[in-house]
């Protein structure tokens, strides 16, 4: 079953890209978050994603939100693209799927493709966004809007 807005966004863990342990619940509840499920690294519309959320990403940290990107690359690979494209955030490993299953993120293209979806929530992590569109550059001002109004 998906989550809907207005849902709290469970907690879950998973290995970042250098690696460690993270814990949705050091950030989820306590200040806005930015969760973006996209398809691949290095990929054209990823990395354009990626470097909106990046060219963005004061604007999301001045009003006290968390971006965090998810993914099903290893860490290594996450690294590699934090690495080369100067990102500031975080990107988690989602190698198995379970948090893109925890969340009800479809694949798109016939199947072929992992989703692309981003999930505002506010500092309680209640959910007051689900953007669901496989274009890329679309996400990264809706996702600010909404961070705005919450705050």
């Amino acid at each position: 079953m998906a989550l809907q807005i207005g849902d709290k966004i469970p907690n879950f863990t998973a290995i970042d890209s250098s690696g460690n342990y993270f814990d949705s619940s050091a950030i989820v509840g306590i200040r806005p978050v930015v969760l973006y499920f996209y398809p691949k690294d290095n990929t054209p519309g990823c990395t354009a994603q990626a470097c909106s959320f990046r060219d963005q990403y004061e604007d999301f940290k001045d009003l006290g939100a968390e971006v965090i990107g998810i993914s099903g690359d290893s860490a290594a690979s996450h690294e590699k693209f934090i690495q080369k494209y100067n990102l500031p955030f975080i990107l988690l490993s989602d190698s198995d799927k379970k948090i893109r299953n925890l969340f009800g993120v479809k694949t798109n293209l016939f199947g072929l493709l992992p989703g692309r979806v981003t999930y505002v929530a506010d500092k309680n992590g209640i959910i007051q966004l689900i953007f669901d569109s496989m274009n890329a550059s679309n996400h990264i001002p809706k996702a600010l809007a909404i961070v705005k109004k919450i705050v």
